[in-house]
């Protein structure tokens, strides 16, 4: 059964059903103009300092900026303005997202794809590659490990091809969601004095945990049609995650020479056929040296404008990762558009002023040392204990295999040390997912966060789901570091929600006594 639908030209041929595009397209022609973003981008030269800073005041204002308010960005050379946005990067996010940082792990399941994507590993010409794809035991495996480690949230990855359709990535996503499992170590947090709400355990005792679980699991996956979007749907995806890769038709084309990924259009209204069908929580990102950096944050602009246009809301995650190498990739040597580190700073710091309101994603492709930079413009997530070849992490994998993974990673710390140094500079780390099984999702997310609202739900399920960690999966180090940041936590929210104050006191006392999954 598997040999044959892994030489079936039939799924191949019914995959793309450009008739669903339609509804979304003008006189039959895509969102993305690539001569009108080279002449905005022109035109937006020389920006006067007054133009700038105004353009700043309307992102400190949580307002999503126009094309040619983004070009005028990207368009700075005084490096005293690009202090300034840096600078209103970082204080974007606090205003919309606060201190938190949000964690999560990839999960590869099937490294087998039909597309031939000049820079990928994965693509169907790489010999060297050795192929696999987990089995449904093999992926509860995957995933008692990564809950061992305190993960609460997932993003599973699959290449195009029909041994991971979409019966496959359902079964998957459901044998993840069924693991339930005990912390290993059960180690108390230290008490803090003189926390009025607990922050600790002065006993120096704790209840047994109840079990840990994956709360969220979101999808990278090609792009489907609205019948196999509805199955997505009914199997309780999180956020369904698709990069563009290049917006630049031209490089598209030449980047994506073969496979169902040649289309550049599918590819481009993926997440609008999602919305369609009530998948409201949506990623965009580019791979950041395919093409000029400018054209490409341009690019996501114009992506969640017309997103915004047709459902009222745009991408809840914006990612930008840069090409890294990849076994076998000649590719990646030879391309004229590697995005330098300074360059990659002005970019995340143009995104998040640009689209002020929407997660940023910073990944494990890049170093520690570049991830504390990029950490203070504005991110969101990031993932940890990051480990992408096929069963890595079962596996036990203690180096990078190349030929087993779709690129090399430049961050494989733990998930320990990462909260660690968060904790350290302040940050807590939050895994919450409560806001999608309240049903704020969407637009009504979108909304909240534009009116600053959400940081506070974020808070306070920051602390709970920080305090799971502390309690059930972090050394002596980190929970000494992290009790600190409750406790300052703590204080903001006594100060300003006093009247949720006898309630989180309540739940933080229940984790304590080994309740988990407390959540406002």
């Amino acid at each position: 059964m598997i040999a044959s639908k892994f030489c079936s030209a039939d799924w191949i041929k019914n995959i793309i059903k450009e008739d669903e595009n339609a509804p979304f397209m003008e006189n039959g022609n895509d969102f993305i103009n690539d001569e009108k973003i080279e002449e905005i981008l022109a035109k937006g030269r020389n920006p006067q300092k007054k133009k700038v800073r105004e353009i700043i005041q309307k992102s400190l204002d949580i307002e999503r900026l126009e094309p040619d308010e983004t070009a005028a960005l990207l368009n700075v050379q005084d490096l005293d303005l690009w202090q300034e946005i840096f600078q209103a990067a970082g204080e974007v996010k606090t205003r919309v997202y606060d201190n938190r940082i949000v964690t999560f792990a990839p999960l590869y399941l099937s490294n087998f794809c039909v597309n031939s994507c000049l820079y990928c590993a994965f693509r169907k010409e790489n010999t060297k590659e050795v192929r696999r794809r987990l089995t449904l035991d093999e992926a509860r495996k995957e995933t008692e490990a990564l809950v061992s480690l305190g993960h609460k949230r997932l993003i599973v990855v699959y290449g195009e091809h029909p041994l991971s359709d979409i019966d496959y990535i359902v079964d998957t996503i459901r044998t993840i969601y069924e693991i339930k499992i005990k912390p290993v170590r059960n180690n108390p947090a230290p008490a803090v004095r003189g926390d009025a709400v607990g922050g600790g355990i002065s006993n120096g005792l704790k209840a047994r945990a109840s079990s840990n679980q994956i709360r969220r699991v979101n999808l990278n996956a090609a792009p489907m049609d609205i019948e196999r979007l509805r199955l997505l749907k009914k199997a309780g995806i999180g956020t369904y995650q698709i990069f563009q890769e290049t917006y630049h038709h031209s490089t598209y084309r030449k980047v994506h020479p073969a496979g169902i990924k040649a289309n550049y259009t599918w590819r481009l209204y993926a997440l609008h056929r999602a919305q369609e069908v009530g998948i409201d929580d949506v990623a965009i990102g580019v791979l950041f040296g395919l093409y000029d950096w400018r054209f490409e944050v341009m690019g996501l602009l114009y992506h969640a404008i017309d997103l915004e246009k047709y459902f009222g809301v745009g991408p809840h995650t914006i990612s930008f990762p840069r090409l890294e190498p990849a076994a076998n990739t000649p590719f990646i040597q030879q391309t004229k558009y590697r995005v330098c580190d300074e360059d990659f700073k002005k970019l995340i710091a143009v995104i998040r002023l640009s689209v002020p309101y929407t997660g940023m994603i910073l990944t494990a492709r890049e170093s520690p040392e570049i991830r504390r930079g990029a950490i203070p413009l504005g991110i969101t997530q990031t993932d940890a204990s990051t480990r992408i070849g096929i069963g890595a992490y079962s596996d036990r994998y203690t180096e990078q295999e190349a030929e087993k993974q779709q690129f090399l990673l430049g961050d494989t710390r733990s998930l320990d040390e990462v909260i660690r140094e968060f904790a350290s500079n302040g940050y807590i780390t939050s895994f919450c997912t409560a806001g999608y099984r309240c049903g704020r999702t969407g637009k009504c997310i979108m909304d909240l966060l534009k009116q600053g609202k959400e940081r506070w739900f974020c808070k306070l399920n920051a602390v709970l789901t920080f305090k799971e960690y502390l309690l059930d999966f972090a050394d002596k180090k980190t929970q000494r570091v992290g009790e600190e940041v409750i406790k300052e936590e703590i204080k903001q929210i006594e100060s300003n929600l006093p009247e949720v104050l006898p309630r989180f006191r309540q739940y933080l006392k229940r984790i304590e006594n080994g309740k988990r999954d407390l959540y406002f």
